[in-house]
């Protein structure tokens, strides 16, 4: 007996596996299985090596149905994404959207349909891949102006003390001296002199990277 298998994969904390079900369901679908995988990147793990990815090509048989979200669901390589449709085609595999109502099959033999549909395959899994560059660039774009913008909310407050404030409150330390002498004697608040004793290492990467900003 055939059966509808939805895959649903969730890669972030604001998408949901009941959403995805529900939207299918909404969409006419009868589901008899649900397969999904969660937190895990379409980009850089193709299907094949994700947990659930892998008992998706065991379970699909001849005559069942593949319901997915968006073709993006499978995967946001386009090689990767191709090759499972296709995969899945030969196999008698009927591959359904729910956005856009797509169904992608093997039934068809006349050349001309086979070259539409694998058009609008390869159109689809090219636009997945090259949505998700795309919003990968905006957002390291975004980062580095928002860092341009507010230094302090990535490198965390500048410290009060240079480079030859560092050394010489490690030198003192290193003496014996004791927070209240150090700060007394470099200037420094005695809390920043226990902040730099109790992590010397801490607070030498801090002022490397504001130094590296400031380069």
């Amino acid at each position: 007996m055939s059966q509808t298998i939805l895959y649903a994969r969730v890669s972030t904390s604001d998408q949901t596996l009941e959403h995805q079900k529900t939207q299918a369901e909404a969409a006419g679908f009868k589901i008899d299985h649900v397969v999904s995988d969660k937190g895990i990147s379409g980009i850089s793990t193709m299907l094949r090596e994700r947990p659930e990815g892998r008992r998706l090509f065991d379970m699909l048989r001849t005559g069942d149905t593949l319901v997915v979200r968006w073709v993006d669901r499978l995967g946001r390589n386009y090689q990767d994404v191709t090759d499972c449709i296709r995969e899945f085609m030969r196999k008698g595999v009927v591959i359904r959207t729910v956005i856009n109502g797509l169904t992608f099959d093997g039934a068809t033999k006349d050349p001309m349909q086979e070259a539409v549909r694998d058009a609008l395959i390869a159109f689809m899994a090219a636009m997945a891949q090259s949505q998700a560059e795309a919003a990968k660039e905006a957002q390291k774009a975004g980062i580095a102006a928002a860092k341009e913008r507010e230094p302090e909310s990535y490198l965390g407050r500048k410290p009060s003390y240079d480079r030859d404030g560092l050394v010489a409150v490690l030198e003192l330390l290193g003496k014996g001296a004791g927070a209240s002498e150090i700060a007394k004697a470099t200037g420094l608040s005695r809390q920043t002199v226990l902040r730099i004793k109790a992590d010397p290492a801490k607070a030498d990467g801090v002022l490397r990277a504001w130094e590296a900003k400031a380069a």
